[in-house]
């Protein structure tokens, strides 16, 4: 695991994707910090972090969408199934790859409540409590991404299909808005987004931790059977 995560992570960085991705969250970091709290003098970043949280839905299908599929185009698949590397070794060791990509992208952005704290007094609480959300969604949000470029060869293809998956969430949020009754609760149950409004009010829920970390359990293991699939029939 420890030698596929080494060469995903180095591959991120010996293309373009890596730096167009930070660059791309950086950017629109920078932005709404500029236009929600420099502007109008406003020390509140975690309102800047929850309206982050939209750019993943852009940001997380370039970083992940060549994860699986690039293997598959080049045939270079065939050389991890026939490894004494497992399957589970191999997606674990890419979701992580992307995983750390996203980390830094998040560590960068912390400049900007650093900057804050000079000018005023921002709960440093409700921000930490917001960044271990946004993580965790993040997160969630990365391993759909690698199970969506398990599913095809073409990167393209992969990021469409994540971008589904997202605007699929979306529509959750909206129908549990509108829907009442068990189908309602079955569907809030569903939500990435409502599980990480806790953490935007400085709570830090167990529930929510627990929930995101599960779904990151499953969505890795549904890769990994995916994976194997394709592996016994290779064999």
């Amino acid at each position: 695991m420890k030698a596929v995560f080494k060469r995903e992570f180095r591959a991120y960085f010996q293309s373009p994707l890596a730096y167009v991705a930070i660059g791309a969250f950086f950017f629109v970091a920078a932005l709404l910090y500029t236009i929600g709290n420099l502007l109008i003098g406003d020390g509140d970043f975690v309102n800047i972090l929850s309206n982050l949280t939209f750019a993943l839905i852009a940001i997380v299908p370039i970083l992940t969408m060549r994860i699986m599929s690039d293997d598959r185009k080049n045939g270079t698949e065939v050389l991890l199934v026939t490894s004494p590397t497992t399957t589970a070794e191999v997606v674990i060791g890419k979701y992580l790859a992307a995983l750390c990509v996203f980390l830094i992208m998040v560590a960068l952005s912390t400049i900007f409540p650093m900057i804050t704290m000079f000018y005023g007094t921002p709960s440093i609480s409700a921000i930490i409590s917001c960044y271990v959300g946004f993580i965790l969604l993040g997160a969630s949000y990365i391993a759909i991404g690698v199970f969506a470029s398990s599913l095809t060869e073409n990167q393209i293809v992969s990021a469409l299909i994540t971008l589904v998956f997202f605007v699929f969430m979306f529509v959750i949020d909206a129908l549990v808005a509108v829907i009442s009754g068990w189908f309602g609760t079955v569907l809030s149950w569903l939500s990435l987004l409502s599980r990480f409004s806790p953490f935007s009010l400085s709570v830090l829920s167990l529930t929510s931790i627990f929930y995101y970390l599960s779904f990151i359990a499953v969505f890795l293991f549904i890769t990994i059977v995916s994976s194997d699939r394709r592996r016994w029939k290779s064999n």
